[in-house]
């Protein structure tokens, strides 16, 4: 369960919807005295702290929850981008800070890192793939890099959504353009190797370990290392 610290209801109604559509349950607290309350009540996995609330800011219940010794992981919201001020809310005990606006795909990512953090490895959601820093949501066909999205042609996501639903296997040019293209292609072609090189130059690009491997006379396996 996630606790939303927010008083404007636009902003905490939107996390809400996106966390709840992603398999997260959530609960909102529209004050900094409520968001005290229910966070040193119940045991939340989590909790989304706006900087700026009514009755009690976040810096306030920010510390007040660490003095009580709980270890939970905080998310700071703020409109205030200074360096000053997002010190102060990590010096406070926050874990991580994302400024107004921000995009529903990266809080998604940053909650998930903070959670793999506090609970070890977290069950993703169902419709939720992850090799690595890469992570695909199959059912919005959104793909993520260490919570920056990447953009891809449909034909690149379909076989970058293959090669990590089968990372670890070895898939051969044949399987792949059956699985991929769903078409009887002259065996002789190279759009596998083509569009292969296309991902590579996507997701590789300036990542020290590459994902996607050649398995020479075999084909291609999608792995976290060459070891």
């Amino acid at each position: 369960m996630i606790l939303i610290i927010e008083d404007e209801p636009n902003v905490a109604s939107a996390i809400k919807r996106g966390l709840e559509d992603i398999g997260f349950e959530t609960s909102i607290a529209s004050n900094g005295l409520t968001g005290l309350q229910m966070a040193t009540d119940y045991p939340f996995e989590l909790i989304i702290l706006d900087l700026m609330l009514p009755l009690m800011d976040g810096i306030q219940i920010c510390q007040l929850i660490r003095e009580k010794k709980q270890s939970v992981p905080i998310l700071m919201l703020t409109a205030l981008d200074s360096t000053e001020n997002i010190v102060t809310g990590l010096d406070s005990g926050a874990d991580d800070y994302m400024v107004k606006p921000f995009k529903m795909i990266e809080l998604a990512a940053r909650i998930r890192t903070l959670m793999r953090r506090q609970n070890g490895k977290m069950p993703m959601p169902a419709n939720i793939s992850k090799i690595a820093d890469l992570e695909i949501d199959t059912e919005a066909k959104l793909v993520t890099i260490k919570g920056a999205s990447l953009n891809l042609t449909p034909t690149e996501y379909r076989l970058l959504e293959y090669f990590v639903k089968n990372q670890r296997k070895v898939l051969s040019r044949i399987q792949i353009l059956e699985n991929v293209w769903d078409i009887d292609f002259n065996l002789g072609t190279n759009v596998v190797d083509v569009y292969v090189n296309y991902l590579r130059k996507k997701i590789d690009k300036e990542n020290p370990n590459k994902l996607i491997h050649t398995v020479f006379g075999m084909g291609y396996i999608m792995k976290e290392s060459d070891a």
